[in-house]
């Protein structure tokens, strides 16, 4: 890992084994962005990168020049990196080189999360300053390479160095200038029950935007990007990540130019920030993280989940296995009490269930979803003995206790919002929005953040809770901070975020032991920001074994299983109404966070069996399955999407399992082979399937082969004979592998 600095060409060159990161001084003074891919020799002049239809010496128009920090009004006309307005009223900015700082490590951000380094020798992160000596403005863009991953981690602070005030109108945490357009972008969209689903389009003239302005990161967009060439797949061929450490409004953008170069984009919401900086103030911005690969998808995702999971999650629970859970939500709803509660505990018990959480209903007088929220305190209509004694039964039964909470909502009918209707967000003498019966606590305004801190944390140092799902179920209307005055009220969706992160921080730091699960209505803010301080996120509403086969398969592109909430629950599935057979609800769960939705008291035998041995089988593979490499083999998104299969393997690739689901049964299929990837192509592996049965598919992979043959022919997943078909719509088995000992 290096950072070079060449004096002649004024040339910055960030480098490690894999990877090169390029910038240079123009004579203009201009920062120019030369390279992101694959590692170049040091040493080297590549100032010949610089390649424009115009005559640059005669010609200070930037415009199709590429930009590590693009600006308005200078003649570059694609879409900037940065805009602001300054106190006359005038928007040109003219950013020029200043100096430079190279330090070994990586800095935190204030008030942010961000990606970060437990040793020096990690990473290394050049500082370059850039001027507008006409206002004063001063960008520091930070930019720091990893000793040992294929990743950028890119952001900036605006200093105003100047007398007169600036409003920021446009910060991107980073923008990346391709010389080509030969790309294909893809996405992560959906909606609610529905989030990550892929979305896969070629690079056409023109902008693609996609962005979230609901005050959150959303369901219907994720911040992240992928930009790959035409012929990359999931296993060759180069592609390019771009994601966002951040959980409110966003935009990701990529724009073609009429020279067929790319400026991609990913950082604050433009039409969503407004920020005024005064002399002598800065402003942070979030960061941005790039990864490049040579191998394809998969190569992008096996880098973000190793970084994440390593380098992103925080505390005690980074590395420690997390709980098997059964969430009360789906049982029982708002009807229990505290006998109920302690009846659930105790039959999750019996089946191998590692954590109770009780979810919506034990505070205030929460019936239903019309009331309470913002009332913090037990209902002792349910739980006359208190949360202590409660705790204090099901801890006895040998379980960890949770407890759900949606700390940044208020309920109309409650006392809180009785007493401090100022508090909600709205716009002072205009009606406000509900939706859920709810309105959304003001977190740009310190005080709120300051009472939640008090009354969370009452609740959390009132007995020993183990796990708190952290829920947010609604978006952002009429956005106004009470607290802020007019000129700054184009500061308030960030201003919420951060005091949303101070919250976490205080709350997380203050309670450590505990086990934080973010949750958006689902997955409404699935995002690196919340991941920094929640360990796992509960990935969607939606627990249909057949839908979240398409969610977590696109979750999976950046996010790794070990942050990715996945339940069984009981059939008809709440969602969608779906009959499923519970090994295959089992067989989708396991990859990620296994937890259960369901009442087990009302499992007969039969059923309780099947998901005691579940648990049991997955706690021996707790580990490979959060911690291997994960690849994804057939995609939902791809020809009818009838089948989908991935795997995960252990570094040494001595253990993997592949789990493999197919939609509709159909008659006659043929042979089919499902390839497998990331094997010793010189060792032996035998091979069972879970679950066990007296079936051809069984039977036919129930064997020891050679890694190379499975990866090159794979496992039968078909016989020919019709008497040899798994028979039945929603099926799934697990293959399991593990090295043979010669």
């Amino acid at each position: 890992m290096s950072i070079e600095w060449r004096a002649q060409g004024r040339q910055l060159h960030l480098t490690n084994e894999r990877i090169s990161y390029v910038m240079r001084v123009l004579e203009s003074g201009a920062l120019a962005h030369l390279y992101f891919g694959p590692r170049l020799a040091l040493g080297c002049d590549y100032g010949h990168f610089v390649r424009s239809p115009f005559i640059a010496r005669y010609n200070q128009v930037l415009d199709p020049l590429p930009c590590e920090l693009p600006s308005v009004g200078r003649g570059d006309f694609r879409v900037p990196g940065i805009s602001v307005r300054h106190a006359d009223g005038s928007s040109v900015l003219e950013l020029v080189y200043e100096d430079h700082a190279i330090s070994t490590g990586k800095p935190y951000l204030d008030g942010l999360p961000s990606t970060y380094v437990e040793d020096g020798t990690e990473a290394e992160t050049v500082e370059v300053s850039l001027v507008d000596h006409h206002s004063g403005l001063e960008v520091r863009l930070l930019t720091t390479i990893f000793s040992d991953r294929p990743v950028i981690a890119r952001s900036m602070r605006v200093v105003n160095g100047g007398t007169g005030e600036v409003q920021l109108t446009t910060a991107m945490s980073a923008v990346l200038d391709l010389p080509d357009r030969d790309w294909h972008l893809l996405q992560l969209a959906g909606e609610w029950a529905r989030e990550t689903h892929v979305v896969d389009a070629p690079l056409v003239r023109g902008t693609r935007a996609l962005r979230s302005q609901r005050g959150s990161s959303g369901h219907q967009q994720n911040p992240f990007i992928l930009l790959r060439r035409p012929a990359t797949t999931e296993v060759s061929g180069e592609a390019i990540g771009m994601s966002l450490v951040y959980s409110g409004n966003f935009l990701a953008e990529v724009e073609v130019d009429p020279y067929d170069s790319a400026r991609a984009r990913i950082g604050l919401d433009p039409e969503s920030i407004s920020w005024r900086i005064e002399p002598g103030m800065d402003l942070q911005v979030p960061e941005a993280v790039l990864v490049w690969s040579d191998e394809g998808l998969g190569g992008v995702s096996d880098t973000y989940h190793r970084l994440y999971r390593e380098r992103l999650t925080t505390g005690i629970w980074r590395g420690r296995p997390r709980p098997v859970l059964l969430n009360s939500w789906e049982g029982v709803y708002y009807d229990f009490d505290e006998d109920a509660i302690v009846e659930m505990a105790a039959a999750a018990k019996d089946l191998g269930v590692e954590l109770f959480v009780l979810d919506d209903g034990w505070f205030g007088q929460r019936d239903s979803d019309d009331s309470s929220l913002g009332d913090w305190t037990v209902d002792l209509r349910k739980l006359p003995s208190g949360l202590p004694d409660l705790v204090s039964r099901v801890k006895d039964l040998g379980l960890l206790f949770g407890l759900w909470m949606e700390p940044e909502m208020v309920s109309p009918r409650s006392r809180l919002f009785d007493q401090h209707p100022e508090w909600a967000v709205g716009v002072t003498g205009r009606p406000r929005s509900e939706q859920r019966h709810q309105y959304v606590l003001d977190l740009s305004n310190p005080e709120v953040v300051d009472h939640l801190e008090r009354v969370i944390g009452n609740v959390l140092s009132s007995a020993p809770i183990d796990y708190v799902k952290w829920d947010y179920n609604r978006v952002m209307t009429e956005p106004y901070g009470a607290s802020l005055p007019p000129e700054r009220q184009g500061e308030f969706f960030h201003r919420y975020m951060l005091g949303l992160y101070d919250l976490y921080s205080r709350l997380t730091e203050r309670f450590g032991e505990i086990l934080f699960e973010s949750c958006a209505g689902g997955g409404g803010r699935n995002d690196p920001g919340m991941l920094a301080f929640a360990a796992q996120v509960w990935t969607s509403d939606d627990t249909d074994a057949i839908e979240r086969q398409r969610i977590q398969y696109g979750a999976s592109l950046v996010y790794p299983l070990s942050a990715l909430g996945a339940h069984v629950s009981a059939v008809p599935n709440h969602q969608v109404g779906r009959e499923t057979p519970i090994a295959t609800r089992a067989a989708v769960a396991f990859f990620g966070n296994l937890g259960y939705e369901l009442d087990p008291r009302t499992l007969d035998q039969a059923e309780a069996d099947d998901v005691r041995a579940q648990i049991a089988w997955y706690k021996e593979r707790r580990e490979l399955l959060h911690d291997g490499r994960f690849h994804r083999l057939r995609s939902p998104f791809e020809g009818d999407g009838n089948e989908t299969a991935w795997m995960v393997v252990d570094d040494g690739a001595s253990h993997a399992l592949v789990g493999w689901y197919r939609t509709l049964s159909r008659p006659l299929p043929g042979p089919s082979h499902l390839r497998l990837r990331g094997l010793d192509p010189t060792a032996r592996y035998g091979v069972s399937v879970w679950p066990e049965a007296d079936d051809a598919l069984t039977r036919s992979n129930t064997l020891e082969r050679g890694g190379d043959e499975l990866m090159s022919q794979g496992l039968f997943l078909d016989d020919y004979a019709w008497e040899a078909q798994v028979r039945g719509d929603h099926q799934a088995r697990i293959f399991e592998l593990r090295k043979s000992i010669t």
